[in-house]
């Protein structure tokens, strides 16, 4: 995911690793990428290792020297091929680790369950509230793909609610 998301803001213009931290922490990016920005220096140095960016200019901020990164030829054929695969995968698996704990959730005390799915209510709650407030700021300014993107997560995050609080309301049931 790293590769994708890096090399595709390196296709926008050269930029240096802190720009690129600002762009996922300001999109909220980090959170549905699973990117951490610590890991982009990590990232870009590997990247640059194989060829597929390069420093294009250096620029003195205080005492620290910046690089600015710009992609090169094999890192836009890579770019491809991570976009390619990207849009290959199903768009939510159904695979979860969730739902193996949900499998031998009545192993839990019952107390101890309902407060770790009310955590998770509250996680999603503010998951919810972080996608409509990007949502929000972007409006317009993107394409009508990245509108059906945030649309598409409200809305799987709004199910993602309602089994929770349903699986709360099951488990509260129980002996």
């Amino acid at each position: 995911m790293a590769r994708l998301v890096l090399l595709g803001l390196l296709r926008m213009k050269p930029m240096h690793g802190y720009e690129m931290q600002q762009i996922l922490l300001q999109s909220r990016m980090d959170l549905w990428t699973n990117m951490l920005p610590g890991s982009v220096y990590y990232a870009l140095n590997k990247m640059e290792e194989e060829g597929l960016v390069r420093t294009v200019a250096e620029e003195r901020t205080g005492a620290r020297m910046r690089k600015i990164f710009g992609i090169t030829e094999q890192g836009e054929e890579a770019y491809r091929d991570e976009l390619r695969k990207a849009l290959t995968v199903p768009p939510h698996s159904v695979k979860s680790d969730f739902s193996v704990g949900v499998a031998f959730l009545r192993d839990l005390p019952k107390e101890e369950a309902l407060e770790l799915l009310q955590q998770n209510v509250e996680s999603v709650r503010n998951m919810l509230a972080s996608w409509r407030v990007g949502q929000a700021a972007k409006g317009e300014a993107v394409s009508e793909a990245v509108r059906l993107t945030f649309q598409n997560g409200i809305e799987r995050l709004e199910l993602d609610l309602k089994y929770l609080e349903k699986l709360i309301e099951i488990t509260e049931k129980t002996s």
